[in-house]
């Protein structure tokens, strides 16, 4: 069974005790972002509620949650097709560097083929300047 922590936490001056599961200075973190967004909010309109700006935040959260998550979604999406290109990308390297060894392997053999028609035409060249002399 996971241990709760019990953390002490300030938002918008007023002191909670939150408990979760998550590590102490998790749960410090995301008290922090919410007591600068609610600050935030009750400094550009001091005439609300807190209840309202404490709605208005939770607006503010969900779209940057709605927001982190469709980015998120887009990388997974980039990140999908990046793989997918790697992959035939190096299916594609496969096949060159098998097609390079098979060019190679021709190429090994006109070369010995030119050597040995090199050394028939130098028989050929030395049999001829023999019947001439």
């Amino acid at each position: 069974m996971t241990d709760k922590n019990k953390v002490s936490v300030r938002i918008a001056g007023k002191d909670y005790t939150l408990v979760g599961v998550e590590a102490e200075e998790y749960i410090q973190k995301i008290a922090l972002y919410i007591d600068k967004k609610l600050n935030t909010i009750i400094r550009l309109n001091s005439k609300l509620s807190t209840s309202m700006a404490s709605v208005l935040t939770a607006i503010n959260v969900a779209d940057d949650f709605f927001k982190a998550r469709e980015t998120a979604e887009l990388l997974d999406m980039e990140l999908k097709d990046a793989k997918k290109e790697i992959e035939k990308l190096k299916k594609e390297n496969t096949n060159l560097a098998n097609e390079n060894a098979v060019l190679e392997n021709k190429n090994t053999n006109f070369q010995l083929q030119l050597a040995k028609r090199e050394a028939e035409l130098n028989e050929v060249r030395n049999s001829l300047n023999n019947r001439n002399s």
